[in-house]
């Protein structure tokens, strides 16, 4: 009995050992990018859920008892950021997005989202700002509590919850007024915009996401919806939380609006143009662009890519975009993922170069870039020394070919390694 015993107190004391000691990595590739620079005979030593140290190796001592990971003609990047999701959201040529909206139960949309959260992770998308469940409530909010608590693999979440949209002017409609639809979206306006925005706020919202216009104009044309004085209203209650808003814009008038008001970011801006461009990036804010929303869905509406002609709003969209580079507003990475399939996040980037972004900075907007906007700098977006452990490896060099983010092999978050394809 006793030598029973002794065994059982020497293995629990090694399973103890075993269980505290953190886990350590020495990674190399044939390049590293650290979220700004591209660097060759770099080494990335990782300990617990931190990078403790990146730079050349000869410069660098491989911890003893450490993991070894390298592949063969691989970089070493930052986790990516997603800028743009919708995580309950998928396919509208799968089903449109008024069956998601007001036919699938919230429980079903949720059980939907902790693949796509898993899928997008596998792709190499280590943190992503969601912009609303559009119609499945603060299920984000519990997304992210699943996801942080280990239960569910998923990116490092940050989440809008319903998002804010002015009365009569979000969808979806066409139904019997006699009835009340379920909006993709909470509606509010004027001073009950106060409550809304603390409520949302206490119910878990990271961000306040307005849809500063939308498509009510009387000939369907996306037209403001609400006031500048009303923005302003919001933006106050919301950095009175230490929270930021962000806004949907698409037309000029709105974009002006929102940035006056204080947004931090502008999401698809399809017709900005170079003097709004300067005016956002003399405030400081980020442009989203969300071209490859466009893209598909004019393709689910019959468009044959590369075949027939280019759909005028396709056109507008490039123009659009070379106009906010010709501006020089910080241009971030978010493709509005959700229209698209989950784990596909990298055509946003390959199309942000197919419309003429240089490949370096697509490649800097999915991490240092998206990392400032989003506050995260100290935490993630690099490969620096302190920051979190968000590493993905893949094979080729995206900073000549974007598409080589396609090629993962290898995913870490948080010290955690998810994916590792030996």
């Amino acid at each position: 009995m006793k030598r029973y015993y002794l065994l059982f107190v020497i293995s629990f004391l090694s399973f103890l050992s075993s269980a505290q000691a953190p886990s350590k990595y020495y990674l190399t590739a044939d390049r590293v990018f650290d979220g700004e620079v591209m660097h060759e005979g770099w080494a990335v030593i990782v300990e617990g859920d931190k990078i403790v140290a990146a730079g050349p190796k000869d410069k660098i001592k491989e911890p003893t008892g450490a993991i070894k990971i390298n592949f063969p003609n691989s970089t070493i990047t930052p986790g990516l950021i997603e800028g743009h999701s919708h995580l309950f959201l998928y396919p509208y040529n799968i089903t449109d997005w008024d069956t998601q909206v007001l036919k699938e139960t919230d429980s079903y949309r949720t059980a939907r989202a902790t693949v796509h959260a898993k899928n997008t992770l596998m792709a190499g998308f280590t943190t992503a700002r969601d912009l609303g469940t559009e119609g499945a409530g603060y299920s984000d909010v519990a997304l992210k509590r699943a996801i942080n608590e280990g239960i569910i693999p998923g990116p490092r979440l940050m989440v809008a919850g319903r998002a804010i949209v002015s009365t009569g002017s979000y969808g979806p409609k066409g139904y019997d007024h006699d009835q009340e639809i379920m909006l993709g979206a909470e509606p509010a306006d004027g001073n009950d915009l106060v409550r809304v925005v603390r409520d949302q706020i206490g119910k878990g919202a990271d961000f306040i996401k307005i849809y500063a216009d939308y498509r009510w104009g009387i000939n369907g044309e996306d037209q403001p919806s609400f006031t500048l004085d009303e923005l302003k209203l919001i933006n106050e209650v919301t950095r009175s939380s230490g929270r930021v808003m962000v806004c949907h814009a698409k037309s000029k008038e709105a974009i002006k609006r929102a940035v006056l008001a204080g947004a931090e970011t502008i999401e698809h801006g399809d017709f900005i143009d170079v003097e709004i461009g300067k005016l956002m990036k003399e405030h400081n804010v980020t442009y989203y662009p969300t071209v490859s929303a466009v893209d598909v869905i004019s393709q689910y509406r019959g468009w044959k890519k590369g075949v027939s002609a280019e759909p005028a709003n396709v056109t507008n969209k490039k123009k659009s975009f070379k106009e906010a580079l010709a501006s020089g507003v910080t241009i971030g990475m978010g493709g509005d993922v959700g229209v698209y399939p989950h784990g596909e996040n990298v055509l946003e980037m390959e199309l942000m170069v197919e419309y003429g972004m240089k490949t370096m900075d697509v490649l800097k907007a999915a991490t240092s870039v998206n990392a400032r906007t989003f506050h995260l700098e100290n935490q993630v977006g690099f490969v620096k020394e302190g920051l979190k452990a968000d590493l993905v490896i893949v094979t080729g060099d995206p900073s000549k070919n974007i598409s080589d983010l396609r090629k993962v092999k290898f995913v870490m978050k948080d010290g955690v390694v998810y994916r590792n394809e030996k």
